[in-house]
């Protein structure tokens, strides 16, 4: 017994050596960047140690704004991305002639490169001097008016934002519950239908209930990218997304260390434990409502 524990170990040693050297250090330097206040980036030495730099960052109006925008995104992304793709599912899984069709149309956004996307959502919405943008003239025909979706109100622009992240993230989900509908066993809907269940009753007795792992782990997922957001913003709304109002978390800590305010990395780690933390809590409020809510 003792040599099979032994090479067990062995096994697992390359794995815990690589999350160790990527993963585990990377963390612990960063709470220590953290708590170094006046740290010089040149000479690696710091003044001292403390909780000035989680001040200096909690009182900084661009991360304020920043977390203000991550916290509208996931607000708004989450939920409308996973309850649009479950009822794509959903239709699809109706669908017997040319299903792997529909689903492949569907998936072919997730395998696009973002930046490529963002760019064609920037030509659709951006107002310029030669034309107003497809969406503005399709909103004139209806007797609205134009509005600039890029540089314009901060509403219109995270209207865009969200609008964007949703379009991105719904093929993964999309895949994701067609496979977990397909994978439930039809003798539960055939009994269902014996008895005389109305639809919707099956689907909050059966459907749901089995798909809830999956829904669970999107759900989950749904929020760790949308905190992690940064490039979609970025190919919407260039670098500078300062000037723009449209900053997340993490485009505040990559400007602390390479942006025009660069060479701030312990501003940059306070922001990443900040980030961290939220996630976390979140991550860990979600675990707690799945125990009576998913069912494996």
């Amino acid at each position: 017994m003792k040599n099979r524990g032994t090479k067990g170990w062995l096994y697992l040693l390359p794995a815990i050596v690589l999350l160790g050297l990527f993963m585990v250090y990377p963390l612990i330097d960063v709470f220590i960047y953290s708590a170094e206040e006046g740290y010089n980036f040149v000479t690696q030495t710091a003044k001292g140690v403390g909780l000035y730099n989680y001040s200096y960052v909690l009182r900084d109006p661009y991360f304020l704004q920043a977390v203000k925008n991550t916290f509208i995104i996931v607000i708004i992304t989450v939920p409308l991305s996973t309850g649009f793709a479950l009822l794509i599912a959903l239709a699809l899984n109706s669908i017997t002639k040319l299903k792997e069709l529909f689903q492949t149309v569907y998936f072919l956004p997730y395998v696009t490169n973002t930046l490529a996307v963002g760019l064609v959502f920037m030509i659709l919405f951006r107002k310029t001097a030669y034309t107003d943008g497809m969406i503005n003239i399709l909103i004139q025909l209806f007797g609205g008016q134009g509005v600039d979706f890029i540089d314009g109100p901060y509403w219109a622009k995270m209207f865009v934002m969200c609008f964007y992240t949703i379009w991105v993230v719904l093929p993964f989900k999309v895949l994701i519950l067609t496979s977990a509908l397909a994978s439930v066993n039809q003798d539960y809907y055939n009994a269902a239908k014996i008895d005389g269940t109305s639809k919707g009753r099956i689907f909050r007795r059966i459907t749901l209930p089995m798909i809830s792992p999956m829904l669970f782990y999107l759900i989950i997922t749904g929020f760790i990218g949308a905190f992690k957001a940064y490039s979609d913003e970025v190919a919407l709304f260039g670098t500078d997304l300062n000037a723009a109002g449209m900053n997340t978390i993490v485009g505040y800590v990559y400007d602390m260390l390479y942006g025009n305010a660069g060479g701030y990395p312990s501003y940059a780690s306070a922001a990443a434990v900040i980030l961290f933390a939220i996630v976390l809590t979140i991550t860990c409020v979600n675990l707690t409502v799945s125990r009576k809510n998913v069912h494996y």
